[in-house]
């Protein structure tokens, strides 16, 4: 992509643009932005904290699918990128990264070929997957074998009523038996996803499932190999995890790994409000000195007024996440001076396809040609509307153009 007077233009050339601020419309607004002091800040607290309570860090990649932002947290200390799919997998290797989790099943021959295509390429990659089923196991090592190649495998633990993953621990070891027999697979360890467990008061039921883990990777230890990789964590419990996982009898040789992925620009809503949870109890994330903040923000411009208390700007559904709260306004801006903060007088109560309603108290001064910058919760569902996002300085000047691949 070329970046050319606030157009995006096609280009085979690495990423370039001429010299552009957001607050002067040199963009075409909306867009979605990344300020890019925020962003370091997340990457390097985040990695901070793996290291002091000393695990490995695994982001998860699919959260923004941006090549860039996987070279700076491998940069950065990251041990692996997590992916969601075959698909993102070879859009990490491409860009660089040396150890990819798949935490997810390897399902089809379309899929299980590119995998094997990417093992062929990127011999140096160290690529893993999760396994659940004696089925999807023996299909796999049928595949691989006639490949001349071994896969390495997880077993994923899961949860009655959850996602995938062995529903019992006897499950799990028949299917590490069965592993342990087939040639074109390898097991490296256990893999689990405690963010299924909702409800009044989840945590105790986290704990559990993270004890009964460390016990059956206890039981699976004889069929690994060497390092055995522990892992689990998303963006709210990663603490929990620690505390439990570092405490409990593991494998000899086991590397506990964390894979928070929304970390990477925190937000204003669902993660902020699980990021002060986890501060409150978490003696070391509060002992590390400051903390994650907000860096994916959504820029538009107001463009009616049509009632004294209603204004109507240009984003909507298909510009930013709304399924965790609709964006909030942080900053008002008008000929690029900022105006006053617009918490207090100016709510977000409606959106569309396009269109997004603000309502304000009276006095509010909102004209026509107004900017707007709007924190999002739940990061991921603005991610995924963007072919390209733009990575700002305080100021809001274009540093960069970052293209994701979703």
């Amino acid at each position: 992509m070329k970046y050319q007077s606030g157009n995006l233009v096609p280009h085979k050339s690495a990423l370039m643009f001429t010299p552009a601020n957001i607050l002067q419309e040199d963009v075409c607004l909306p867009a979605a932005v990344i300020r890019k002091a925020a962003l370091e800040n997340n990457i390097q607290w985040m990695q901070r904290y793996a290291d002091t309570r000393g695990v490995s860090l695994a982001p998860h990649g699919k959260t923004t699918m941006t090549p860039w932002i996987f070279q700076q947290q491998q940069q950065a200390g990251a041990w692996a990128v997590g992916v969601g799919s075959a698909w993102q997998a070879s859009i990490a290797m491409v860009a660089g990264v040396k150890r990819v989790l798949m935490v997810n099943q390897l399902v089809g021959k379309a899929n299980m070929q590119l995998v094997a295509d990417l093992k062929n390429e990127y011999r140096d990659v160290d690529f893993l997957c999760c396994v659940d089923s004696l089925t999807n196991a023996k299909s796999l090592n049928a595949f691989f074998s006639a490949q001349n190649q071994q896969l390495d495998v997880l077993i994923e633990l899961g949860v009655p009523g959850g996602r995938c993953g062995c529903r019992t621990a006897e499950d799990a070891l028949m299917l590490a038996e069965t592993i342990s027999t087939l040639p074109g697979l390898r097991l490296r360890g256990l893999e689990l996803y405690e963010g299924v467990l909702h409800g009044e008061n989840p945590r105790p039921h986290v704990e559990a499932l993270l004890r009964d883990a460390a016990v059956l990777a206890c039981q699976l230890e004889r069929h690994v190999g060497g390092e055995f990789i522990l892992t689990g964590a998303g963006s709210v419990w990663y603490d929990v995890v620690c505390n439990v996982w570092l405490e409990a009898k593991k494998p000899a040789n086991c590397r506990v790994v964390i894979r928070p992925g929304c970390y990477i620009t925190h937000d204003g809503g669902i993660y902020l409000q699980a990021q002060n949870e986890l501060m409150a109890r978490d003696k070391v994330a509060c002992d590390l000195g400051g903390d994650l903040v907000s860096a994916l923000e959504l820029v538009a411009m107001v463009q009616s007024v049509p009632e004294s208390d209603r204004a109507i700007v240009n984003f909507g559904k298909r510009d930013s996440a709304f399924d965790a709260g609709l964006p909030h306004p942080v900053a008002h801006y008008r000929q690029g001076k900022l105006l006053d903060s617009p918490g207090e007088t100016i709510e977000t109560t409606g959106i569309m396809d396009q269109h997004a309603m603000l309502t304000f108290k009276p006095g509010a001064d909102v004209q026509v040609g107004d900017i707007v910058v709007f924190g999002t919760s739940h990061p991921c569902l603005t991610f995924d509307k963007w072919k390209a996002l733009l990575l700002v300085d305080e100021e809001y000047n274009v540093l960069e153009v970052l293209e994701t691949a979703f």
